[in-house]
């Protein structure tokens, strides 16, 4: 058992790796961790221990049963067009696939939800990236719904 709760050591990892990237340029590997926290926290999620198929959480409440996919991307003040989020695990056992959007010191500013079937017919378009399961956060968001944002929390499900 640790002597540190989650919520500090995920606000260290916060600081941490928003100063790394301010001091060297690089990012640290670790806005899908925090992306995975935030999304629990913020959605009422239940987070998996074993994340196969991938499957990051099980929903409760409204999404109640459901399989859910985390990924993470960070928009800096950098104009940078064609952000993609990481890959999507296209054989795997989930329902929907929330994308964390974090500002330059890792702190969350939406969650933008899709389905699967509407992802898969995304991927289906002929595109060397999106045969390998990966997507622009601009085509996440229009094939997808605002889940949460910063300013109003939780919003109703589609």
């Amino acid at each position: 058992m640790s002597i540190y709760s989650i919520d500090k050591l995920i606000a260290e990892t916060r600081r941490l790796a928003a100063e790394f990237r301010r001091s060297t340029g690089q990012t640290l590997p670790v806005s899908g961790e925090i992306a995975r926290y935030d999304a629990a926290r913020l959605l009422g999620l239940t987070l998996c221990d074993e994340r196969t198929g991938g499957v990051d959480a099980i929903g409760t409440g409204q999404r109640e049963g459901q399989r859910i996919q985390i990924k993470s991307r960070i928009i800096t003040s950098e104009k940078k067009s064609g952000a993609r989020i990481g890959q999507l695990n296209t054989n795997g056992e989930w329902d929907t696939v929330m994308l964390v959007i974090m500002d330059s010191n890792y702190e969350p500013c939406g969650i933008y939800e899709a389905e699967r079937e509407e992802l898969q017919e995304a991927l289906s378009e002929h595109s060397t990236r999106s045969s390998r399961g990966a997507l622009s956060v601009s085509k996440f968001k229009i094939i997808s719904w605002l889940a949460w944002t910063r300013e109003t929390g939780p919003e109703p499900l589609r």
